[in-house]
């Protein structure tokens, strides 16, 4: 089963996949849709002000080329992952806790002590490919807290569910939750 979907002005068919027994997403999934990366980043790109943030910030991993292609076109020289996991390369990382419809259990973001200096002060900007129930969003949030930086946008390509009720969000698309047998959720 699919859902098709406009997003960007390109057509996509989004697989529908289970999360539990009553509960399926449509998967939107970036990585190697080079077309699709580069018109969702132009769009986002659209939607707030680059004198409105100094840095961008998403979480690994689905968005990691969202983000570098939004940096790319608005010629930012700089932004920000948040790991999943501490790296040798990150000294003293800080990190807060995550939670994720499409991840199991409870996961931790990192920053690397040198990154969160660079972010102490500074207007952040958060990005993600799909913002459902804001686990990941609110950890993002804290992260940039943490580091002493203050959040002053959030986007997103497609809002999932109840997330696009939500008012602190700009995103492109609408993305509806589904039943087993593949209708839309009411």
């Amino acid at each position: 089963m699919t859902y098709p979907m406009t997003v960007a002005g390109l057509q996509r068919d989004l697989p529908i996949c289970k999360v539990t027994d009553d509960l399926y997403i449509g998967a939107f999934i970036v990585f190697g849709d080079a077309e699709l990366t580069v018109a969702c980043a132009r769009e986002l790109l659209k939607l707030v002000p680059a004198d409105d943030y100094d840095y961008m910030l998403t979480a690994e991993a689905k968005s990691i080329p969202l983000i570098h292609e939004m940096a790319r076109q608005s010629s930012a020289k700089k932004y920000f992952i948040a790991r999943k996991g501490p790296k040798a390369y990150m000294p003293d990382p800080i990190h807060v806790e995550d939670s994720s419809i499409t991840t199991a259990g409870t996961q931790r973001l990192y920053l690397g002590r040198d990154d969160a200096e660079l972010i102490r002060g500074k207007r952040i900007l958060l990005m993600d490919d799909v913002i459902s129930t804001g686990g990941s969003l609110h950890a993002m949030e804290e992260l940039v807290a943490l580091a002493g930086g203050t959040v002053t946008g959030r986007v997103a390509v497609l809002a999932e569910g109840d997330a696009a009720e939500r008012t602190d969000i700009k995103f492109l698309e609408k993305l509806p939750l589904f039943n087993a047998d593949g209708t839309v959720k009411a």
